[in-house]
């Protein structure tokens, strides 16, 4: 059994609706984000491979395209922008087409702020 994980990046803004210290915030901010997108197999038997890395680096740039440089509060079945919110988006835009899907990790690595989504089964 093998695990193959690839990453994107993207760059997004967003508002969230907090309290810090008493205050309420919603102003719109951004940050880098990472994600590291992770599938399990067997290597199929003619090509050797778990997943054909082409296709899967064109999954990864349909994900990327709908969250890189926009503003999240606007991006359709997305909801508040936090870190679980953006792994469950991204793996239900991949698990139709991704054989193997295993878990969605998205990360802010400035602030050393991370989340895995292992999918609705795990």
């Amino acid at each position: 059994m093998f695990e193959l994980t690839k990453h994107f990046k993207f760059d997004a803004a967003h508002t969230l609706e907090r309290c810090i210290d008493a205050e309420p915030s919603r102003r719109i901010h951004g940050h880098s984000y990472r994600a590291a997108v992770t599938v399990r197999g067997r290597p199929d038997p003619v090509s050797g491979m778990v997943i054909d890395l082409g296709l899967f680096e064109r999954l990864l740039a349909e994900a990327r395209d709908g969250l890189d440089h926009r503003f999240l509060d606007e991006v359709q079945d997305l909801g508040p922008a936090t870190l679980e919110n953006l792994s469950v988006w991204i793996w239900k835009k991949l698990a139709d087409h991704c054989p193997g899907l295993s878990k969605v990790g998205v990360y802010r690595d400035s602030e050393g702020d991370g989340c895995v989504y292992f999918g609705p089964d795990a």
